[in-house]
């Protein structure tokens, strides 16, 4: 059983409940002193109190997907080196899985789509990063053999998994609705975590000396992409969106290479680049680039190119606010901006599942197949 399986979640909560009641029933008998009795109680407490937290925990992941899997959980390598289809067209995207959407007929791409779990290699910045890639089912139809579609890189707050893309916060199968439902034009997705030197968090910036990881996204990924499946080279064609973590690298990126991404969209967003134990220290002395890292400071005194921004926030229980409301006033023609703003909403999955409809809906109508 899997690690986020509902029956791996049940079985903890069950034995809790019998530890807790085995606990209660045997209490009395094990009052009496001599090291058996101690010793018994002893085990039943921490027994009782494992489980608990076992529940707890698996509960928690399950909402949030911290950990996408057992070999996650513990550190463990990931089967990421067994090559089963090596795209044509390019070396630098190898195809190491496919999956099906849980749609109506997911067994034929061209009716629901497709997943490829695949690793896409930096030449530039050399970075290699697995990734998921979302197919929607007009790409294996075959009046679209020839055409192109338009494309948005999706990214994961720190730490997390690419998995939770697909698991918790579902781009697949969101995409694949609205689009059916003509709500928003059929999209590839490229789905990965930001972190692409783990465990180091390096906010998307080119480190000294370190992860070049500014070059990996804005440089590497769309043309490996490209130069793989049928989506063009223009900005035009291309987009960015993310939450927390990810949600500053997608508006970071598009800020900065406006030649290369038409929109960047920001689910819960911070505006600065992070600098603690997990990052390290990403800018070496170099105040230049660490103020270019600000956003807010960016668009104030960088050009602004013909980029467009969804900025995401709430009234209460988001911590952004102040900045989103800062980064709306500074934006300025050319480039444009437009927001969400819940009512009540913590920096969660949750709140990201009311957010990621309309912003697909958003990204789509921003973007060109062409």
């Amino acid at each position: 059983m899997g690690l986020t399986s509902n029956k791996v979640l049940a079985l903890a909560v069950v034995l809790a409940v019998v530890l807790f009641a085995a606990t209660v029933w045997l209490w009395p008998r094990l009052a009496r002193g001599g090291v058996k009795a101690v010793l018994g109680r002893i085990g039943l407490l921490l027994a009782t109190q494992l489980a608990l937290f076992a529940s707890v925990g698996l509960a928690a992941n399950n909402s949030f997907l911290f950990y996408g899997s057992w070999a996650d959980l513990l550190g463990q390598e990931q089967d990421m080196g067994v090559v089963v289809d090596h795209s044509a067209g390019s070396k630098d995207v190898k195809v190491v899985g496919k999956q099906a959407l849980d749609v109506p007929g997911a067994s034929r791409p061209s009716v629901g789509g497709q997943i490829q779990k695949v690793v896409i290699t930096g030449r530039k910045s050399g970075i290699d990063s697995p990734a998921y890639v979302y197919l929607p089912p007009e790409y294996f139809q075959k009046e679209y053999a020839s055409s192109t579609f338009p494309a948005s890189v999706v990214l994961t707050g720190y730490p997390g998994t690419a998995e939770n893309l697909l698991k918790g916060l579902k781009y697949p199968k969101t995409a694949f609705t609205q689009a059916k439902e003509k709500k928003m034009r059929p999209m590839i997705l490229v789905m990965l975590r930001p972190t692409v030197a783990p465990p180091r968090d390096t906010e998307c910036v080119n480190v000294p000396g370190g992860p070049q990881t500014e070059t990996f996204f804005a440089e590497d990924l769309p043309k490996a992409v490209s130069e793989t499946y049928r989506v063009g080279t223009k900005a035009r064609n291309w987009g960015l969106m993310g939450n927390s973590t990810g949600g500053y690298c997608a508006l970071k990126i598009a800020l900065h290479h406006p030649d290369r991404f038409a929109a960047g969209a920001g689910f819960s967003a911070y505006y600065r680049a992070a600098e603690d134990v997990t990052t390290g220290d990403l800018f070496h002395g170099d105040d230049k680039a660490r103020k270019r890292a600000d956003l807010l400071w960016s668009l104030d005194r960088l050009p602004q190119g013909a980029s467009s921004f969804l900025v995401t926030t709430s009234k209460q229980g988001e911590g952004n606010l102040r900045g989103t409301l800062d980064f709306i006033k500074k934006v300025k023609a050319p480039a444009r901006v437009s927001s969400i703003t819940l009512q009540s909403g913590g920096h969660n999955f949750n709140t990201w599942n009311r957010e990621i409809p309309p912003g697909l809906v958003w990204m789509s109508g921003r973007l060109s197949a062409n």
